[in-house]
């Protein structure tokens, strides 16, 4: 089991849902029923269920009886997770992936759904709580950290804007007078962008460096000031209509500035390499029973 910070974070907790839900469905169902057929020959249920115990039945039992530990000890340690700190884990994903909207289709890509996500995040951390006293961070380690990894501190000159994307010219420039006219940018977005990712955000597009746009988008945008709009823009990808919401200037890195980061970082690794141990540990103060280890 690992642990990450990120939407990927929460990928071993999600995998003990999905196939314990698939060997739940077998377990539930296991009376004979035909659930295939190949030229007549049917397969059955009790075919399944066996092929799902054989596959995958002990590692989604150690799965689980992994996650039940953690849920004894997080009782049994006083530990509770408050919705506040659920959305916060949230909001760190989704500014990760720049806006809510790819996030979310991330989320629906893998998948998975914000209910399962959530109960995900209250193991991760129940089990980051129960780990983190055994973990020691100096300042001495934080300086090392930020001199060895300085470039990635520093940030560089970022620009956050909308844009609206439509095919032809003759659509940007009606759009373009609709908003000299006063016309509100994020409806409008919704209304004539064929930038679907997007559109319904406003246009929103996050912030961003340079180089990660095309040139011609990148140019103009830069050179806007924010709440300003640009007439239509012309790329690869249609006719676009660019309004600037925010800068953010060129900074060199801090170490002041870059400690908490640092810290975050280097207790996210320590986790991973002191969560065996403490597992090992826990298990050694209950009596556990896995049935099918034991009959093999």
């Amino acid at each position: 089991m690992k642990l990450f910070r990120s939407t990927k974070a929460y990928v071993w907790a999600g995998s003990i849902l999905i196939i314990a839900g698939i060997m739940a469905f077998a377990m539930v169902s296991s009376m004979g029923k035909a659930v295939a057929s190949i030229d007549g020959e049917k397969i059955n249920e009790d075919e399944l269920h066996d092929a799902l115990v054989a596959g995958y039945g002990a590692d989604t039992l150690d799965l689980l009886i992994t996650n039940k530990l953690i849920e004894l000890e997080a009782k049994k340690a006083g530990i509770k997770i408050k919705d506040a700190e659920i959305q916060k884990e949230i909001d760190n994903m989704v500014a990760s992936y720049g806006e809510e909207a790819a996030f979310k289709e991330q989320l629906e890509a893998s998948g998975s759904s914000m209910d399962a996500l959530k109960k995900d995040i209250v193991v991760y951390l129940q089990t980051r709580k129960l780990v983190e006293p055994r973990i020691t961070v100096t300042d001495d380690e934080i300086s090392t950290y930020f001199e060895d990894n300085k470039d990635t501190f520093a940030q560089a000159e970022q620009v956050e804007a909308s844009h609206i994307l439509v095919e032809d010219e003759k659509t940007a420039k009606k759009v373009a007078k609709e908003i000299a006219d006063g016309g509100d940018f994020a409806k409008l977005a919704a209304k004539y962008s064929t930038d679907t990712q997007t559109a319904s955000n406003g246009g929103s597009l996050g912030y961003f460096g340079k180089g990660d746009m095309v040139g011609e988008f990148e140019d103009v945008a830069f050179d806007l000031d924010v709440d300003k709009v640009s007439e239509p823009v012309k790329t690869e990808y249609g006719y676009h209509i660019i309004k600037v919401t925010g800068k953010k200037e060129a900074k060199k890195a801090n170490l002041e500035d870059s400690k908490d980061a640092i810290k975050e970082t280097l207790i996210t690794e320590r986790l991973q390499e002191e969560y065996p141990a403490w597992l090992a540990e826990v298990k050694k103060d209950h009596d556990i029973t896995n049935e099918l280890t034991e009959s093999e």
